[in-house]
């Protein structure tokens, strides 16, 4: 659009009023609407990405003593070609590695608070979270199609357990809202992220920071880049993150630490031309110790603070071992001035294994493992066009394929396990009959407590009631599912400039898609064998009540419902999924837009085994998950660039909406009908002078369930309930104050602080148990810059007022009623330093 730029500067004058006025209303507003950061205060260091337009390619660095500071130059990559955000029309936040690296970014957990409508959730790196305008996905079965498209350096890394990667070295990270199918594919339902890190170029150069705080915490990161010749420049970044867990573990080891160890080494290799192709290796590797699924029961201490010390059964056995590897390839081929040929090509692999204790007790009742591993493949060509001239756009085609396993290891000791579900078995006793045998389960189960007087696992109930079989102490049965899916594409994508103001985008992508689905449950046989679930078919006979258990008859087995071998299910479909958008812009500083798209989850191919024997399983294969997108928005700067703002409002509308739902000792995906999530996302950034600027960023959003699908049960009817993990507003406010101290020295002052309103933690939001009220972090850096900023010494503090919240509740233990709380990260601290040549 660089042709157009000129013919709009005539206009600025007489507009230039009007982005004034959207400046001193937005100002004005309360600080419910607050705004999403981003930063600019340096220029990119990423080498140009494959497919980019003509535009350039340079963002101009601003430095803390500039007369002039311009808030709005950034460049991405969103919609696959190099832009001012200012000409994306499209809800996107993009943080350049300068950001983060100010307000201590590393994770993507802190990095979901800066971003509006954004929620990162990590248990573990195993499990984690995601969420965009309400919709979360954090279900890590092999054969769960993802709703959030994670990318890394262009490559699709969106499985769910192996999608939370270390921030190290980054050039930017950009989240974009919103349906993102036609420019990042099947998984972009609702919205992506993407990652991308420093390119080599052709400066000797190096950097690092570390850190060092409580908890036994260290954080190193650095990178070195030299040329390797005149036509090839190679970059190393190393990552070494740990802290020792905030949580001490009576039953040995502490909990909810870090381990985290990561390396990339890349090439650019320069070619004829403007051509070039890169390469990108990575490794890491994560060895946290295990999450604190905290009980309500007392510790060995009788203590029922959830956010004290914990008791839970397993000690230094509980943890995270996983690692991840990757090889990129990003090629950019330039065929003549119209065309240019890019390729994206990625092999990655990561393999996973963990141990958590369920029930959040020192009483051996629910150890679960979960092993996991993924190997896949894409390829994406795509042919670019811009020629100056009123079009721009691409097509091309695209490859995916990915296969992957999840096996869930159970062992208990059967005495606690029966201590633990009377309470349900006298639930289900109740609905026999109108309640006949209460009184029966009653004199024969009692009353027992989980733990001693003396707050110690109460193993004195060694035979089951009335049968006098001999519980198993070492019980042992568990499951596996798998995955895999190959898919190809089509896309095409273009924007044609109407006039010299009014742009037109349209896109679509064609998938089709192979997908396979497997799962079977491995049974307690041997030494491991199981007593309980037997041991209640049996009752349920003597009774004459037909079966009994947690679910109905699991025997062989104590909770999985047998499936006697394998069970597979596999389909193939074939979709469309697209975007159109009309962009105004009022002038060189100011643009409007209007967008519809579609964003589309697979289907979902599920397995419910029945717990009686007679009735088998059905496998199903839902319909897909279809999302309607209707968006507005208005971004843009004023007073010469010092203030930028950026307004989104839409309306999501979701058919088919799928969720879990803990069904025969399992859980599976199941069709909830339809949902919503109406919302609005403001931006606001001001630079009050060169050494001192701000941020305000929040959304909100009203994420609620709809009328559910024909045939749900009473039991999984929503209608009207929040979604999980969906609160109605987020903000985050931050500061950047630089503080000139002599011609060389320069002090800063860094505070941040993000709010969410109350959170829900289970699909449905029917229970006030399972929630997280309102709260707020105030985080704090400061420090001192000399030697002309290529040293910095400074002091941070996170959750600097040591606010005690909650990051997840409910949780496996729910099912069993044990439900289990997550305490968030208390205060940490700590002196860090950075230098760089």
């Amino acid at each position: 659009m660089s042709h157009q730029a000129t013919c709009r500067k005539a206009q600025v004058a007489s507009r230039r009023w009007l982005a004034l006025s959207i400046q001193m209303a937005l100002l004005g507003m309360p600080c419910a609407l607050h705004a999403q950061a981003t930063d600019s205060s340096a220029a990119s260091t990423r080498t140009q990405t494959p497919g980019k337009s003509k535009a350039s390619s340079t963002t101009v660095g601003q430095s803390a003593s500039s007369k002039v500071v311009n808030l709005n130059t950034i460049v991405v990559s969103a919609q696959k070609r190099e832009q001012q955000v200012l000409d994306v029309p499209a809800a996107i936040t993009a943080l350049s590695g300068d950001f983060l690296k100010q307000y201590g970014i590393t994770s993507m957990d802190d990095l979901g608070r800066y971003v509006p409508g954004v929620q990162v959730q990590v248990q573990s790196p195993n499990t984690p979270s995601l969420s965009i305008r309400g919709v979360t996905i954090d279900d890590t079965a092999a054969n769960t199609p993802s709703r959030v498209s994670v990318f890394q350096d262009g490559v699709d890394i969106s499985s769910q357990s192996g999608s939370i990667v270390a921030l190290y070295d980054m050039a930017d990270v950009e989240v974009l809202r919103g349906p993102q199918g036609t420019l990042f594919g099947r998984a972009a339902e609702s919205g992506a992220f993407a990652l991308n890190s420093n390119r080599p170029n052709d400066t000797t150069s190096g950097g690092f920071t570390a850190q060092a705080g409580n908890y036994g915490s260290y954080l190193f990161t650095g990178y070195f880049n030299a040329p390797i010749s005149s036509s090839v420049d190679t970059r190393v970044a190393v990552y070494d993150n740990s802290h020792d867990g905030y949580i001490a573990n009576t039953e040995g080891g502490r909990l909810d630490g870090a381990d985290t160890k990561a390396i990339r080494a890349s090439l650019h290799i320069k070619l004829d031309g403007n051509s070039f192709y890169d390469i990108i290796a990575s490794y890491e590797r994560d060895a946290p110790p295990g999450t604190d699924f905290r009980s309500a029961l007392p510790n060995v201490y009788g203590s029922t603070n959830i956010y004290g010390e914990a008791s839970l059964y397993g000690g230094n056995e509980l943890g995270v071992r996983r690692k991840i590897t990757g090889l990129t390839g990003l090629g950019s081929f330039v065929i003549n001035d119209d065309w240019t040929l890019s390729s994206t090509t990625g092999l990655r692999r990561y393999d996973s294994d963990e141990n958590f204790n369920a029930s959040g007790t020192q009483a051996p009742v629910l150890q679960f493992g979960n092993s996991q591993g993924e190997h896949q493949l894409s390829q994406e060509l795509r042919m670019n066009y811009d020629s100056g001239g009123r079009f721009t756009g691409f097509f091309g085609v695209d490859f995916f394929y990915e296969n992957g396993h999840q096996t869930v290891p159970f062992t208990t000791n059967e005495s606690s396990l029966l201590t633990a579900i009377t309470p349900l078995v006298k639930q289900l006793a109740q609905s026999l009959d109108g309640g006949k045998y209460l009184g029966l389960v009653d004199d024969v189960f009692g009353n027992p407590s989980l733990l001693t007087a003396n707050y110690q696992p109460n193993l004195s109930q060694t035979k089951f009631p009335v049968l006098g079989i001999p519980l198993n102490p070492d019980e042992s049965e568990g499951y596996t599912n798998r995955g895999s899916s190959r898919s190809y594409e089509f896309f095409a994508d273009g924007t044609f400039h109407v006039t010299d103001q009014f742009d037109l985008t349209a896109g679509l992508r064609a998938t089709h898609e192979q997908i396979w689905a497997g799962y079977e449950v491995y049974n307690a046989t041997g030494k491991n064998a199981a007593v309980i679930g037997p041991a209640f078919a049996e009752l349920g006979e003597l009774l004459g009540v037909g079966p009994l258990g947690l679910d109905g008859v699991t025997a062989p087995n104590d909770i999985f419902a047998p499936t006697h071998g394998l069970l597979t299910n596999a389909t193939s479909t074939n979709s469309v999924v697209g975007r159109l958008i009309g962009s105004y812009h009022i002038n060189d500083d100011t643009n409007t837009y209007v967008s519809v798209s579609r964003g589309r989850r697979p289907e979902d191919l599920t397995f419910n085994v029945n717990a009686a024997p007679a009735l088998g399983y059905t496998k199903t294969i839902l319909p897909a998950e279809i999302l309607m997108n209707y968006e507005a928005g208005i971004k843009g700067s004023a007073d010469q660039g010092k203030f930028a703002y950026d307004v989104s409002a839409y309306y999501y509308r979701y058919t088919n909406f799928q969720s879990q739902v803990y069904q025969n000792a399992q859980y599976i995906t199941v069709n909830s009908g339809r949902a919503t999530a109406p919302g609005i996302e403001t931006s606001l950034q001001e630079a009050f002078t060169p050494n001192f600027n701000v941020f305000l960023n929040a959304a909100y959003e009203h994420a609620r369930y709809g009328s559910p699908a024909a045939g749900t049960p009473a039991e999984d009817d929503f209608d009207g309930d929040h979604l999980r993990l969906a609160p109605d507003v987020t903000a985050a406010v931050g500061m950047n104050w630089s503080i000139p101290l002599n011609n060389d020295y320069l002090g800063y002052v860094r505070p941040s602080y993000t709010w969410r309103s109350k959170t829900w933690f289970e699909d449905g939001g029917a229970t006030e148990t399972f929630t997280q009220g309102a709260y707020g972090l105030l985080n704090l850096r400061i420090g001192v810059t000399f030697d002309r900023n290529r040293w910095d010494v400074g002091l941070f503090a996170n959750n600097l007022s040591n606010k005690k919240y909650l990051i997840d509740a409910g949780n496996t233990g729910a099912q069993f009623d044990l439900p289990t709380y997550i305490p968030g990260p208390p205060r940490t601290y700590g002196v860090s330093i950075s230098g760089h040549f």
